[in-house]
């Protein structure tokens, strides 16, 4: 069905007549005559009544009128959400974050979509990376920025580096290890150590540092995926973070948590990539997201 024809049959019972709908719609009124009467040719009936210099609907018109105006109405409003999807200020973002970059990137990405995108509908699902990527794999999720030492590469994978993190030991500003110049692994042991789950090559770095007292599976005394939990529980105990000091920078430059000076030091980071579904089209609204992920993902 055309949908011209639909919108000329609207143009004449909106107006009444032929000659005001020719002109509103700027054709003419033989054009105008025919498009109607293919559009009673297509639909099997008369949509109007000639009577006199009147055009009265018949009960198809009235019926035809009805749901033309919404099918004009429906056209419309896609035109425009394809137009909104296409500049990136429409569309959907359904991204999963592993811990860290949930930390860094949650919280500025909803400000920003809610005040300068606020027709992008936004999913953000926090979890294991297993379970993220069962997710991406699953096409409920459209791209990961997680932990890419987490990430096993597969054929069905694109995993593009996006950054390297350093990690450190954080805790509160009178904490009694603060006002220590040096600090060994001892010093440390004495209180709960807080972190993510780390990856393997991140705990064997760590074990070769310190030696296998400092095995995360037994070091870490409150593991948790959500590091801003860790970081308020930094806030308010003794425990020590184990983890990006990027996590803990907003408290850091308030002068409220402070990086250990541990000896030796740490020297490991986290890095981080975006992980997509190999050969799959991306919507223009994650371009955006990608360039936001690469510009807030820093140390």
């Amino acid at each position: 069905m055309n949908i011209k024809h639909l919108e000329h049959f609207i143009g004449l019972t909106d107006t009444g007549s032929f000659s005001r709908a020719a002109d509103k719609l700027f054709i003419t009124q033989s054009a105008l005559s025919r498009s109607i009467q293919n559009l009673e040719q297509e639909l099997g009936g008369k949509l109007l009544d000639r009577i006199g210099k009147r055009n009265i609907l018949t009960p198809l018109g009235e019926e035809v009128a009805r749901r033309a105006r919404q099918i004009i109405q429906g056209t419309a409003s896609l035109k425009l959400s394809a137009k909104l999807f296409q500049q990136g200020s429409g569309g959907k973002i359904r991204v999963g974050l592993g811990s860290g970059p949930g930390a860094l990137l949650m919280t500025p990405l909803l400000c920003h979509i809610a005040v300068h995108r606020p027709h992008v509908q936004t999913t953000i699902t926090r979890g294991s990376t297993e379970l993220q990527l069962m997710q991406l794999r699953a096409r409920q999720l459209d791209a990961l920025v997680v932990d890419a030492r987490r990430v096993v590469p597969a054929e069905d994978l694109h995993i593009e580096f996006l950054a390297e993190l350093r990690a450190g030991f954080v805790c509160r500003k009178d904490h009694p290890l603060a006002q220590l110049r040096s600090i060994s692994l001892e010093d440390l042991l004495a209180y709960p150590v807080a972190s993510t789950p780390l990856a393997d090559e991140v705990a064997r770095i760590i074990i070769e540092r310190y030696g296998p007292e400092a095995n995360p599976k037994s070091m870490t005394t409150l593991e948790c995926e959500d590091i801003t939990s860790l970081i308020e529980t930094i806030h308010r105990t003794d425990a020590i973070f184990l983890g990006i000091v990027a996590a803990a920078r907003t408290g850091i430059k308030d002068g409220k948590l402070v990086e250990l000076r541990v000896k030796p030091a740490l020297n490991a980071s986290a890095q981080f990539a975006y992980v997509t579904l190999a050969g799959s089209t991306e919507a223009p609204i994650m371009t955006f997201f990608r360039n936001f992920v690469a510009e807030h993902l820093a140390d």
